[in-house]
């Protein structure tokens, strides 16, 4: 990393944008052989092992409202949140718990739940027939801790990565559903490699400058990959970061920008295992957060225009999920049929 810094600190700097040289697709420096597979198994195992202490993403922040509850299936436990007229979060069993009934349709008056079958009222408190499940909104995500599902020691709240200010940054939030589990999602980000390859469209030069050993420690600051990049924004215009890839906990990978344009900017890439379907395939949410942030007086003007910015936000990164997800479901196929390579 000090290595990048000294090389050309003035030039990432000054010009944000610059010309990029991009070679012909099939041109490029292959990657395949620092793609080591046995490097990016070693570094998947470690990320699973490390705690969760049960908590789960469960959906935007913005996602769930006073107005109407907010339905999602998660580790094979059917969750349902709303918010009381404090804008607290609260959930609970989607399942009512009188004749089933699912509460994602139910009606939220005066801070609890109406079921819409019998008229039963759920709230924050617990019944000897209702019991809400620990949550945790950190403003950006809605976490949900399910002790029974995830099987681990709980923890108080969850594992957060770090963030820019809210105040100096803007959020968005892109949800996608596939075919696969948790850890082939994690997998994909762990191979830093494809990105030039698989997405064209987006990057740019991308170059690994630092990978973790095979037998690294288990220490997710220090278990990391440097990546140096530039983010495409026309043919031939880009903006060049370095950024870093960790794993705080078994179902996140965070991206940190820590050199270039945005430096401080987060992405985080949240599998949230959703059950399986009804041909036994197992389904995960992607729920991918990004907080952009810069220091530039323009980026002020655009917080200003928030609004507008998260729509463009989320279609960039449903855009990159188009192709990702299809390398989970795939990593997932072979592995369940014994196909997987190594």
């Amino acid at each position: 990393m000090g290595g990048v810094a000294a090389k050309r600190p003035g030039r990432i700097r000054e010009l944000p944008l610059r010309r990029l040289r991009i070679p012909h697709w099939a041109e490029q420096g292959g990657t395949w052989k620092s793609a080591n597979p046995a490097l990016i198994e070693a570094a998947l195992k470690r990320a699973l092992a490390r705690p969760s202490g049960n908590w789960f993403v469960l959906a935007a922040s913005r996602e769930v409202t006073t107005d109407r509850p907010f339905g999602r299936t998660v580790a094979g436990v059917e969750v349902v949140a709303w918010r009381t007229g404090d804008g607290r979060l609260h959930a609970g069993p989607g399942a009512c718990p009188h004749l089933g009934a699912p509460l994602s349709q139910a009606r939220v008056h005066c801070g609890e739940l109406v079921c819409r079958w019998h008229g039963l009222k759920l709230g924050e408190r617990a019944t000897p027939w209702w019991t809400p499940f620990p949550v945790h909104d950190d403003g950006v995500l809605a976490w949900v801790r399910l002790d029974e599902a995830g099987g681990e020691q709980p923890l108080p709240e969850p594992v957060i990565p770090r963030r820019p200010p809210r105040q100096t940054g803007i959020e968005a939030v892109a949800t996608v559903t596939g075919v696969c589990e948790p850890e082939d999602v994690v997998a994909n980000r762990l191979d830093p490699w494809h990105g030039s390859w698989f997405h064209p469209y987006s990057f740019a030069n991308l170059r690994v400058l630092r990978a973790p050993e095979i037998d690294a420690p288990d220490d997710a600051d220090r278990d990391r990959f440097d990546v140096e990049v530039s983010f495409r924004l026309s043919r031939h215009l880009g903006v060049p970061v370095t950024a870093t890839f960790t794993c705080p906990e078994p179902r996140t990978v965070v991206m940190h920008i820590v050199e270039g344009e945005g430096a401080g900017s987060v992405v985080e890439t949240h599998a949230t295992p959703l059950g399986h379907d009804s041909a036994g395939r197992p389904r995960t949410a992607v729920i991918e957060a990004t907080v952009a942030h810069s220091e530039r007086r323009g980026f002020r003007v655009a917080r200003r225009a928030a609004g507008v910015m998260r729509p463009a936000m989320r279609w960039a990164a449903l855009r990159l999920w188009r192709d990702d997800l299809a390398y989970a479901e795939r990593r997932y196929a072979l592995r369940s049929t014994g196909h997987f390579p190594g």
